[in-house]
């Protein structure tokens, strides 16, 4: 067989972060000098797997390489180069005459702990060790160690169905390896499944004496029935012990565990022949129920059995293999392109064919057929057509979200009892329709929740990675409609109805820079615990470069990394930059194979990538967009009334208890706020400062006391001061406005304002009755007349502008400025003076 013509790269991910030392290093576990291996087993011709990431040569290097096994090495306790020379005062420095140095040996089975980026090092096992010998070759390090990891609880998925563990258990990983250098090996660990080795007690836990009873799938959540010593015995008595063997070294599959899959439930008959596609579908559907079964925690038999050697008859092999066969077949036919079948114009008109060779064969003297690796085959990339069609035809109903009223109660009400406001009417409608109360579920958008919920939920289930893009104005329910969704995936992960998953959330206007982003995903990754630990002091550069080769598959990460992150990225409008390489990267990495990496991006623009996101962004984002449409007036009452109804179910056997807002004070207010924005954070915040006005009066809310409240909020300082401006000085904020609109920035160039100053002058020059309108509008303003507005604005602290001694020494029309005032409220107020002509052109 000959060999690739490509080097086959390694995935890494889901497994440690290998913190490795300088091979001639004195500081690092074992110098090369230190180094000893024993005798050689066997050699054979260098393979690309053999070789660390970082030293691949090209493959006609390969050819003059040889690989050499080994079944343990030798490594000295005090490295002589770590000690430092006695210095005598006077004389000159002399060596410290070196003691006895004893050494450690390694062998092949041997558990070890490995130094990461995690405080306690992690477990692992010695799979197998080799050295690459050739001229003009410089290794990494003076040995490759091949380990099998294990996990300890603390690195599993926070957000999992929850296990009671040992404080010195640890889990048997069922196949994650890895190649390490043997500088990142600490010491040897025992690692026993007797009982009597498991300790309760946190005080009598040790890192190097550990307790192994099952085995765990991270990325599944699921756990099997492990006996560490047996397992390991029976895979070192495997391992091959003569050149003859040299073709299955290292074989990593004598140290994975392959789950026992059950029986089918019944054998077909003759009259009853089934399809090789229900058969295959037969045959999954008892292994996904019984490892669901199994990743229970009621302890009713939790685990799953390693199956015997000769198990199965060959008439079962016989179906597995042509089974394999038709699974591999629909994966090609799935990748590479096909001509039109005429099965269909055959069909009347055929001949008699020789029979079909899939007839079950009864000889016993068959030619032993090779299985086909289907790791070989090229995966489909997450938003190909296959992973679509193989998506659509495995998607599954998601259950209705659940009822607004009861979730209302439920949120709503216990965190009104819990402020004492029981008895009085008044002041528990306000206090769920303040805008920080958060509901269950929210009313009118359970088209929008099953969408978001399907669509995560399919990429968790077939362990892809994917964005999706949530747009919408600004009080439409975008951000709490995904939490609902993010709290509703977290309790099916935790009751193992869905994988295991790492949730992380970066809101562009919680961090200082959009660059910090990198660091908030990294913990995530690596599965720190912030709330803990606090967070991780890492440059946005280096969680960068880190993110990048744990995405790329050429370095380990931490060990959250084996499952799914679930990342909601909000605000993204304030995470845009001109080089837009923090949005470009967190879509660009989801659509690597594997990467495992779900993004939810909420934006308040619907067209913000096409307008404001370059092209090679844009490609990134994918298909699936769900935009928010403003709430309508009859929306927003049922928000409102779904809010109050809730309030008034805890008070229904007080007798005589009034409503507290009349239904035609909140249809007026409904409408009133549909027809400008449609928010509604705006309508409750109307009608929660009705019921406040009302309440010293116990009487109901009218439509009067809405309209008076109405009118207060629209004459806010903020309104009366930007009513007072003048001409230029509103067509200057209505310029940067638009500026901001146009590059998703906040922060705009001084230049950029100018122009889009003597722009917008050209289109609302003489709109509306303004009093404060330029009595010319035919004269275009100078340079030094703009000036003198934008010196107003800062003085009023309309605007803020960058200053500084760097900043003086950049040219005056690079100097950035940014809006001090809130946007829709400046929006708003222009549009009310300017009149319609200002609406249009602020798409008000």
């Amino acid at each position: 067989m000959s060999e690739p013509n490509t080097p086959l790269r390694r995935s890494k991910r889901g497994q440690p972060a290998l913190a490795y030392a300088a091979p001639d290093s004195p500081h690092g576990p074992a110098s090369s000098s230190a180094v000893v291996p024993a005798r050689p087993l066997f050699s054979r011709p260098t393979r690309p797997q053999d070789l660390f990431e970082d030293e691949s040569p090209d493959l006609d290097a390969l050819e003059p390489l040889q690989t050499a096994f080994y079944l343990s090495y030798s490594r000295s306790a005090n490295p002589a180069a770590a000690r430092a020379p006695v210095r005598t005062y006077g004389k000159v420095s002399r060596p410290r005459k070196s003691d006895p140095d004893p050494s450690i040996p390694f062998n092949v089975g041997d558990p070890v702990l490995v130094k990461t980026a995690s405080k306690v090092p992690s477990v692992a096992v010695i799979t197998a060790i080799w050295t690459i010998e050739g001229d003009n070759f410089r290794p990494k390090a003076p040995l490759h160690i091949r380990v099998h990891w294990f996990v300890r609880p603390a690195e599993l998925p926070r957000i999992r169905a929850r296990r009671d563990f040992y404080e010195n258990e640890i889990l048997y990983n069922i196949s994650a390896c890895d190649t390490i250098a043997p500088s990142a090996i600490l010491a040897h660990c025992a690692i026993s499944s007797s009982p009597s080795k498991a300790v309760n007690i946190p005080e009598d836990a040790s890192h190097d004496d550990l307790f192994c009873r099952l085995a765990v799938d991270p990325m599944r959540g699921l756990y099997f029935a492990h006996n560490w010593d047996a397992f390991r015995l029976k895979a070192l008595a495997a391992q091959p012990s003569s050149p003859d063997a040299d073709n299955e070294w290292p074989d990593d599959d004598l140290w994975a565990v392959k789950p026992a899959v059950p029986a089918p439930r019944k054998t077909s008959t003759a009259g009853e022949r089934e399809s090789p596609q229900k058969r295959r579908r037969v045959a999954r559907e008892p292994k996904d129920e019984g490892a669901r079964d199994e990743s229970s925690d009621d302890g009713s038999g939790d685990e799953f059995e390693a199956p015997p050697d000769g198990e199965h008859s060959d008439e079962d092999a016989d179906v597995d293999a042509r089974a394999d066969e038709d699974e591999e077949d629909d994966v090609v036919a799935e990748l590479a392109p096909r001509t039109p079948s005429r099965k269909r114009k055959r069909a009347g008109t055929s001949t008699p064919r020789t029979p079909s060779s899939r007839t079950p064969r009864r000889s016993t003297t068959t030619t032993p057929r090779r299985r086909k690796d289907a790791a070989a085959l090229a995966q489909p990339t997450p938003h190909s057509k296959a992973a679509l069609r193989r998506r659509k035809r495995t998607a599954f109903a998601v259950r209705p979200p659940p009822p607004a009223e009861g979730m209302l109660d439920l949120e709503l009400l216990d965190a009104a009892a819990a402020h004492g406001l029981s008895a009085d009417p008044w002041l528990r409608a306000m206090h769920v329709l303040h805008v920080a109360a958060r509901p269950g579920a929210l009313p009118c958008r359970e088209a929008e929740y099953a969408r978001v919920l399907r669509a995560v939920e399919e990429l968790l289930e077939e362990g892809s990675g994917g964005c999706i893009y949530i747009s919408g104005v600004p009080g439409t329910g975008k951000t709490a409609t995904v939490h609902a969704v993010v709290r509703e995936l977290k309790r099916m992960a935790e009751q193992n109805e869905a994988n295991p998953f790492a949730y992380v959330e970066i809101n562009g206007l919680k961090i200082p820079e959009p660059a910090a982003a990198y660091g908030l995903l990294w913990e995530a990754v690596s599965g720190h615990d912030a709330a803990r630990d606090g967070h991780m002091k890492i440059g946005a550069k280096e969680a960068l470069r880190r993110l990048s080769q744990h995405f790329s598959g050429a370095a380990r990460v931490g060990p959250a990394g084996g499952h799914a992150c679930v990342v909601l990225m909000d605000e993204l409008d304030q995470l845009m930059t001109s080089k837009q390489d923090v949005v470009y990267n967190f879509f660009n990495w989801p659509t690597l194979a594997r990467s495992k990496l779900v993004v939810l991006a909420v934006a308040n623009t619907m067209d913000l990538p096409e307008r404001v996101m370059s092209g090679r962004v844009r490609s990134r984002l994918g298909m699936v967009r769900i935009n928010f449409q403003p709430y309508t007036t009859p929306q927003l009452e049922q928000i409102v009334r779904a809010r109050l109804e809730a309030a008034r179910r805890g008070l229904s056997a007080v007798a005589g208890s009034p409503d507290v807002l009349a239904p035609d004070a909140l249809k007026f207010a409904a409408m009133k706020v549909s027809s400008i924005s449609g928010d509604a954070r705006r309508v409750l915040d109307i009608c929660r400062r009705t019921v406040e006005l009302v309440q010293p009066r116990r009487r109901t809310a009218r439509t009067e006391d809405v309209k008076a409240v109405i009118k207060e909020m629209q004459n806010s300082p903020t309104a009366a001061f930007l009513r007072e401006l003048s001409f230029h000085e509103r067509l200057m904020l209505a310029a940067l406005v638009k500026c901001v609109r146009k590059e998703g920035v906040e922060e705009i160039k001084w230049a950029d304002i100018q122009h889009q100053h003597l722009v917008c002058l050209n289109l609302l020059a003489g709109a509306g009755n303004d009093p404060n309108a330029d009595p010319d509008p035919s004269r275009r303003p100078s340079a030094d007349e703009l000036v003198l507005v934008l010196d107003a604005l800062l003085a009023a602290h309309a605007l803020i502008c960058e200053d500084g001694p760097a900043v003086a020494r950049k040219a005056e029309g690079e100097r950035r400025v940014a809006l001090n005032l809130e946007y829709a409220e400046v929006e708003r107020v222009l549009g009310e003076v300017g009149g319609a002509r200002w609406r249009s052109a602020l798409n008000v």
